[in-house]
């Protein structure tokens, strides 16, 4: 690899780092190339994305996104997205599915270093749908519960009537 793929590599990185608000580490020894191109589409689904790169380019690219940096070592792959909790959750799941050949390490959460336990917590968190979910649900209930009651009376003055 030239000096000048590896500069393009690390100023695309840290233009994409900037940008993110969550950077997961996990290790893929012995992951097949099937299940890494499925991660890839997992991710990609929720606006994430996944990169195999030199754990050096990493650190400097970190480094320029003004993030912490990490101590890499290792066979790593990269998730990160603009969502903290969509790449948490790409990782965790895709971990739990293959225990055997992927394991979070570490990541960067809001430019600050998180570990596994804080990843993990960040990946059962619900999703920013969900959370609107449940917002909407409870803003609607008062409304719900005030048209259940009205139709409860009207039927029971019909009833009396």
């Amino acid at each position: 690899m030239t000096k000048l793929q590896k500069n393009e590599i690390v100023e695309s990185l840290s233009n994409e780092f900037k940008d993110s608000q969550a950077i997961v580490v996990a290790d893929y020894r012995g992951t097949s190339h099937k299940n890494l191109e499925a991660l890839r589409i997992a991710a990609k689904e929720v606006g994430a994305k996944v990169q195999v790169a030199k754990n050096s380019l990493v650190s400097i690219a970190l480094k320029n996104a003004g993030h912490e940096e990490l101590e890499l070592v290792g066979t790593n792959i990269f998730i990160w997205s603009e969502d903290q909790i969509n790449a948490c959750k790409i990782a965790d799941k895709f971990a739990s599915t293959n225990k055997d050949t992927f394991a979070i390490k570490a990541g960067v959460i809001e430019g600050k270093a998180a570990d596994t336990a804080t990843v993990n917590a960040f990946a059962k968190l619900p999703g920013r749908e969900e959370l609107l979910g449940m917002l909407a649900a409870t803003w609607m209930a008062p409304v719900t519960n005030f048209t259940i009651g009205l139709d409860t009376l009207r039927k029971k003055k019909e009833e009396a009537a």
